[in-house]
């Protein structure tokens, strides 16, 4: 039995604070992950140890804005001190509108951007919500792990 739990809390840690496979669902993330449920990598220990290595265009997961209970996926599209245009298709506020995203912040994005709540609707986001980067895409339909949203 102690063998048993030796090795479930070696998993937990694993999942935790290494890597842990997710599946991604919702249509926010259209066309890079699959409405229907996609499978990836969580990359965990990088973002801890090295959190200024966030880049543009990366894919992130984060505790949401809007609701705590949820972990969400996103794209980068800015880091602190960028200027940003807060919506160019104009559909939730003007093409005009731009916002310098504050320090300890960044902003991000959904790919589909008709079908996502992201920095246009919540803002900069705290860097301090991000949980992990995205570090691959897995094929294989193999493992269903709890979903994280992508809206």
């Amino acid at each position: 039995a102690l063998q048993v739990l030796n090795f479930a809390c070696a998993i937990h840690l694993f999942s935790e604070y290494v890597g842990r496979p997710s599946l991604m669902e919702g249509p926010s993330m259209l066309p890079t992950l699959a409405d229907g449920g996609e499978l990836v990598i969580e990359d965990r220990l990088t973002y801890r140890i090295f959190p200024n290595r966030l880049a543009r265009g990366d894919l992130v997961t984060l505790i949401s804005p809007l609701d705590p209970q949820r972990l969400i996926c996103k794209r980068v599209i800015g880091l602190p001190g960028d200027v940003i245009c807060v919506d160019p298709t104009g559909e939730k506020a003007p093409s005009t509108e731009h916002v310098i995203v504050p320090k300890g912040h960044i902003w991000l994005s959904g790919d589909n951007a008709a079908y996502s709540r992201d920095s246009r609707d919540y803002g900069p986001v705290s860097i301090s919500l991000i949980q992990a980067r995205l570090y691959a895409r897995v094929r294989i339909p193999l493992f269903k792990p709890p979903p994280i949203l992508t809206m």
